[in-house]
């Protein structure tokens, strides 16, 4: 059996995708100042998704959960995924802050992972389609 056709496949994509969320929002939110002036990010935009991405965490958790995974809210989530690394590439390319090397890294860092989670979950949703269609015969 292939990894990606395990039931436990998308269950457990979107707990990495909670562990992921949660462990940079706990980052950002507990060292906000610091992190604003290592990267050039402002102290508000840092808090701000720092606290959303807490709260997402929770939600992808409770996702995790389930046994059989909530596919309309897992499809805004891949959605959402694709959103955040096309929002931190036109932070990036806009030029309005003086972001540092390192605050480069950081949001490149966050736009690759959410691309390779939102992949991962897309193929998850995919794999699953005919299992969730047996489940509800």
């Amino acid at each position: 059996m292939s990894v990606f056709a395990s039931p436990r496949f998308l269950p457990n994509v979107m707990w990495a995708d909670a562990v992921s969320c949660a462990a940079t929002g706990a980052l950002q939110v507990a060292f906000t100042d610091a992190l604003a002036r290592l990267t050039g990010l402002p102290a508000p935009l840092l808090m701000g998704t720092g606290v959303f991405l807490l709260a997402y965490a929770a939600a992808a958790a409770f996702m995790a959960t389930r046994r059989m995974p909530p596919r309309t809210l897992i499809g805004l989530v891949v959605a959402g995924n694709f959103g955040w690394a096309v929002a931190c590439v036109a932070l990036l390319m806009s030029g309005l802050f003086a972001v540092t090397v390192l605050g480069m890294a950081w949001v490149l860092a966050q736009a690759l992972c959410v691309v390779v989670l939102a992949e991962l979950q897309w193929t998850g949703l995919r794999r699953t389609r005919g299992s969730a269609n047996m489940a509800l015969a």
